[in-house]
């Protein structure tokens, strides 16, 4: 099994990819992060990539006349590095079909909630309006419609009584780090595949996300 080439992109600061660089680093996952790029320059993700020997490439969004053009530059560019699998991490932009189709079964998302539940922005505040009991991070495949592809690993956690946005957004962070790089290992690890619009493991469609309390 040959090891698995992996771009990642990010938008911000990048801590889910310094958590994908330090499984990389420590064999947790058998895969190489071949590229990062970020939509926008300089930002501190790209930074860490550089720290971490990992080539990096600067997409600028708003040098593009519309959402099209940059995904099909955007395409062209990570095609160059020939990756298995593509990652978005803190990655804040929203994909044409045609980017998303291009890339079916082989690029994953981290989405701050536990999903169906708040896709989209803003996550924590709106657990937190709604009294929400749990919170968490799921891991997903990405599919044309925002946040809706096959949910493959959750973390759930307690919201807190004293919990605020940023607190509650902090902890889940924390559980993100955990979850992100153990799915990613699966994947490179030929355990995880997508199929017919589900998520496989080990052979076994998953009917629902497999749970990772914390």
């Amino acid at each position: 099994m040959s090891t698995k080439r992996i771009v990642v992109l990010i938008s911000g600061s990048g801590s889910n990819l310094q958590a994908l660089i330090n499984a990389c680093a420590s064999h947790e996952i058998q895969g190489s992060i071949v590229a990062v790029i970020s939509n926008r320059p300089e930002v501190y993700g790209l930074t860490r990539a550089r720290l971490a020997g990992i080539e990096t490439q600067t997409l600028d969004h708003k040098n593009f006349a519309d959402r099209l053009s940059f995904d099909q530059a955007l395409m062209e560019l990570i095609d160059t590095y020939q990756p298995d699998l593509v990652v978005l991490a803190g990655f804040m932009r929203i994909l044409t079909t045609e980017f998303v189709e291009h890339y079916s079964g082989r690029m994953l998302n981290i989405h701050p909630s536990l999903l169906p539940a708040y896709k989209g922005v803003h996550t924590h505040q709106r657990a937190l309006a709604d009294q929400a009991k749990v919170h968490g991070a799921s891991v997903h495949f990405v599919t044309a419609e925002l946040d809706d592809g096959a949910v493959v690993l959750q973390a759930e956690l307690p919201v807190l009584a004293a919990d605020t946005a940023e607190t509650l957004a902090a902890r889940v962070l924390v559980e993100e780090h955990k979850i992100y790089p153990k799915v990613v290992a699966w994947f490179c690890d030929e355990r995880l595949s997508f199929n017919e619009g589900f998520a496989w493991l080990d052979g076994q469609r998953l009917l629902e996300p497999l749970k990772q309390q914390v």
